[in-house]
């Protein structure tokens, strides 16, 4: 008998042909016996739910909740792993398309790794389906963790709509404690402490990068102008920026990743790492302890953000010369795109 899988997908205020598209690719799945499960958090267009209940009268393997109120991406995420009662657990994001076989595939290769997590590479696409990249474990550096590595500690191993779990992961991860930050780096720290991970270096579906996106997809210099349109130039918004990049996406990760932990080693691991980033927290010029920065977030695939955030944590006059380029290069581009339509 074929094994259910459970895809829990959120939705909050989607585009109506991005919804449907993505909808569409999961009932079209080569491998069937699937069981959606789809929380809507009280989107203020009502179209949203007017789709969904649309297509739950089409599919009985879809399952469709309207949240009462607004619960945030985390929260409505868990309320969804709480619903779901099959031995393997995907999540969706409600605005990507995913390839026929991302099913069939992510389920054989988790069966036969026995692993307690499968994540999958994946197209990055534009807001009209055109394809932006087509390797987002090169384009972004993707860890690539086979089995157990600290890098599943020290980073998101995977987009959570890449990834496929066991039952054992969901049932550690809820009830969400207190800090978690995101679903998708819990569910790879917890599958890391049990059977270990594994990934498909083949593209299983389309992720969608528009301005709404939550997490992820942007690139460096993208990020940095989104910073300096809220906060302004100068090294002061730069040191600004920086202790938020540290506490939000490394300092809060491992903080999270310690509420869960079972292992010792582990747990040495993550007081180190912690201790590694209060130290960066308080570098405003040069911190030459570059050793520690290879023993906490080294690993494979991460050459070439090594060497960004080498000059980000521990050289920051040298980042600030990036930081402070990037509006230039962006307005002297602007200039030449301008030339070249007159």
């Amino acid at each position: 008998m074929e094994e259910l899988v459970d895809i829990l997908v959120t939705t909050y205020n989607t585009n109506e042909k991005y919804l449907r598209k993505q909808i569409e690719s999961i009932i079209k799945q080569t491998y069937t016996n699937i069981k959606i499960y789809i929380s809507d958090d009280r989107s203020t267009d009502e179209n949203v739910e007017k789709i969904l209940k649309e297509y739950e009268k089409k599919d009985e393997r879809i399952k469709v909740f309207i949240q009462p109120i607004n619960l945030g991406y985390n929260k409505n995420f868990e309320f969804l792993l709480k619903k779901s009662k099959a031995n393997y657990v995907m999540f969706a994001d409600h605005d990507d398309v995913w390839h026929r076989d991302k099913v069939e595939k992510s389920l054989k290769k988790i069966q036969k790794e026995n692993v307690d997590m499968v994540y999958c590479n994946c197209r990055q696409i534009d807001e009209n389906g055109m394809v932006l990249q087509d390797d987002y474990f090169k384009y972004k550096n993707v860890p690539l963790i086979k089995g157990k590595d600290k890098l599943a500690i020290s980073r998101c191993a995977g987009l959570g709509c890449s990834q496929i779990i066991t039952k054992e992961v969901r049932n550690k991860m809820i009830p969400f404690k207190k800090n978690v930050i995101a679903h998708d780096w819990l569910a790879a720290f917890i599958a890391n402490e049990g059977n270990g991970i594994d990934y498909i270096e083949e593209p299983l579906f389309d992720y969608r990068l528009h301005t709404n996106n939550v997490f992820g997809g942007r690139n460096l210099n993208s990020n940095i102008l989104k910073w300096k349109e809220k906060n302004g130039e100068g090294y002061e918004s730069y040191l600004k920026y920086r202790k938020d990049v540290i506490e939000s996406a490394y300092l809060k990760g491992i903080i999270m990743c310690n509420q869960y932990c079972k292992e010792e080693e582990n747990r040495l691991f993550i007081l180190e790492a912690k201790r590694y980033y209060e130290s960066l927290l308080e570098t405003k010029k040069v911190n030459w302890n570059i050793k520690k920065y290879f023993r906490v977030l080294y690993g494979k695939n991460q050459f070439k953000k090594s060497i960004r955030e080498i000059l980000l944590f521990h050289f920051p006059i040298i980042g600030y010369i990036k930081f402070a380029r990037v509006k230039i290069k962006c307005k002297y581009k602007m200039i030449c795109d301008q030339k070249g339509n007159n």
